[in-house]
């Protein structure tokens, strides 16, 4: 093994380095790739090729596995790129805000016009399978949906015209 990464290291990493342009990934392709040699050392013979060939053939196909893998996963975060990215900087207290506000009023209601509200808006129903779903009348869920939202809108108006309060 010694012999084999002598002869042949700082060549395979100038040749993955080539295809990831990344040194850091591809010290661990040729680590990945020393590996296999050394599990694979019995087919690593003259008359069965050469060793060079087989090692860019291991490489690449490690290489070429990562690609693949980091293509097939979500962008991750660069944090170096840090103030570069307008989504990165951008203030959501307002947002967060504006939802603590609103979950608090939803608390405050009727716990059956919230269950109502619950069933119609965050749980995508109509009115036919909100009332299946609840066991009341589909009249009752629309009575039921018109007060709640209405109580929240009479309880939120005052908090729009206040800047400080409150953000639509």
């Amino acid at each position: 093994m010694k012999s084999l990464y002598d002869d042949y290291y700082v060549r395979l990493l100038s040749y993955v380095n080539r295809i990831l342009s990344d040194p850091h990934h591809a010290e661990d392709v040729v680590q990945e790739t020393m590996l296999r040699a050394w599990q694979h050392a019995d087919s690593l013979t003259p008359e069965r090729g050469s060793v060079w060939g087989w090692l860019t053939r291991v490489a690449h196909n490690i290489a070429i596995d990562r690609i693949r893998a980091r293509r097939a996963r979500p962008t991750e975060v660069d944090e170096s790129a840090g103030s570069g990215s307008a989504d990165y900087d951008a203030d959501h207290a307002d947002a967060v805000v504006n939802r603590v506000v609103v979950a608090t009023m939803v608390n405050k209601l009727v716990p059956a016009h919230r269950s109502v509200l619950y069933e119609v808006y965050f749980a995508d129903h109509t009115a036919s399978s909100a009332a299946s779903s609840l066991g009341i009348p589909p009249g009752t869920v629309k009575s039921r949906l018109h007060h709640a939202l209405r109580n929240l809108k009479t309880t939120m108006e005052p908090r729009s015209r206040d800047p400080f309060r409150f953000k639509s």
